[in-house]
């Protein structure tokens, strides 16, 4: 690719993760940020940086399927060649979905396939796990369910509860996001119907040392 890799995200709360994305000064042009809350803290962050922003509220759509065509309607008319959903908290149609694969990602707190969804370090200390972490994947119409492509790991001590895994773990997100975008940016990390990266295909999740 000649040009900067043109990405826009997804987020839903504070956009710590977009910051970080955005501080790592990555070979990339930031054309969107959309919510689906108009109050998200991510659309501050993006405003600050001179990115485009879009929020729309699914109150205001007959059904979740004609809010998610019209807000991904929106990010395609950003002409993204990729997409993150860095905190983006809702279940997305199948449908539409489809017209995004291979060219979106998703950062999920859990070491998938283990605790899709919500909840996910309640759910690692009522397992009593020893460690917990972090996992960015390549989105498909299944929850969470996408090509693992990277991922971080923590200990899981005595004392923690979920607030202190969600505040050590989101440490090694700000990493982990950016050095996958970045691969992505380089080349190095490819969609060709399945991921691949350094031209082989991905075997196994790699850490953000690796990218």
């Amino acid at each position: 690719m000649d040009r900067p890799l043109r990405v826009a995200a997804l987020a839903s709360g504070r956009g710590s993760n977009l910051a970080a994305l955005i501080a790592a000064r990555l070979p990339v042009e930031f054309v969107l940020v959309g919510s689906d809350k108009p109050s998200a803290g991510a659309l501050d962050v993006a405003r600050q940086a001179g990115i485009p922003t879009v929020a729309m509220q699914a109150k205001d759509f007959a059904d979740r399927v004609a809010f998610d065509r019209a807000l991904f309607g929106a990010v395609a008319e950003a002409r993204p060649d990729l997409l993150v959903l860095a905190g983006y908290m809702r279940i997305i149609d199948a449908s539409v979905v489809a017209a995004w694969e291979g060219r979106a990602i998703n950062i999920h707190p859990s070491l998938l396939p283990k605790y899709r969804g919500m909840h996910t370090h309640r759910r690692c200390l009522e397992a009593g796990d020893t460690e917990h972490g972090a996992s960015v994947h390549f989105v498909t119409a299944e929850l969470d369910g996408g090509p693992v492509v990277a991922q971080a790991r923590i200990a899981v001590g005595p004392t923690d509860t979920e607030e202190t895994l969600a505040t050590r773990l989101l440490v090694e997100e700000h990493t982990l996001l950016p050095a996958v975008v970045g691969a992505i940016a380089s080349g190095r990390l490819q969609w060709r119907g399945l991921a691949m990266f350094d031209g082989k295909p991905l075997e196994h999740p790699l850490d953000a040392a690796s990218l």
